[in-house]
């Protein structure tokens, strides 16, 4: 009987430090760098904060897309899998990492002037904006209705407008 196993990590967080790009002997493009995500809680009354820090790995064309897109404080969404390497170090001794190996990054950071800039939340990035001159309206045209010939006997009262809260 087949079991079944599953290795995901999807992380929220910001880059500790700029993307590392580098290439492997073969042409293949890695590109490492730090992420941090935070954890709030409350023990005893008192709010604490957690900060884990987390070593993330990207591969061939996602690693050229990290290193261009991504810098350091930008938030970041990632996707991939956990990942244990082992080897001995020069010392002879044996060295272990566990890394996030990317299959899917979404920059969170908003982009001002097509760069990303870290922005702190607080902060209206939609009045930063660089907009171009606003297009002069034309009035709308008045236009008469045609009015249909009443029937004294069709008494059918108006319909009301619906509104609704949804977002589309």
């Amino acid at each position: 009987m087949a079991s079944r196993s599953w290795n995901r990590v999807e992380l929220i967080g910001n880059l500790t430090r700029d993307p590392e790009l580098r290439y492997t002997p073969n042409g293949a493009a890695v590109c490492t760098f730090g992420m941090a995500t935070n954890r709030t809680y409350v023990t005893e009354g008192e709010r604490r904060e957690e900060v884990d820090f987390h070593r993330i790995v990207a591969w061939n064309k996602l690693a050229e897309l990290c290193n261009q897109l991504l810098k350091k404080g930008n938030k970041v969404f990632i996707s991939g899998r956990l990942q244990t390497r082992s080897w001995e170090s020069q010392d002879g001794g044996k060295r272990t990492v566990t890394e996030i190996v990317v299959e899917d990054m979404i920059l969170l950071t908003p982009r001002i002037n097509g760069d990303t800039t870290v922005v702190p939340e607080d902060i209206n990035v939609e009045s930063m904006k660089v907009e171009e001159e606003p297009k002069k309206e034309e009035e709308p045209k008045k236009v008469k209705k045609a009015e249909a010939p009443k029937d004294e006997k069709d008494e059918t009262p108006p319909q009301e407008e619906i509104k609704d809260d949804l977002p589309f």
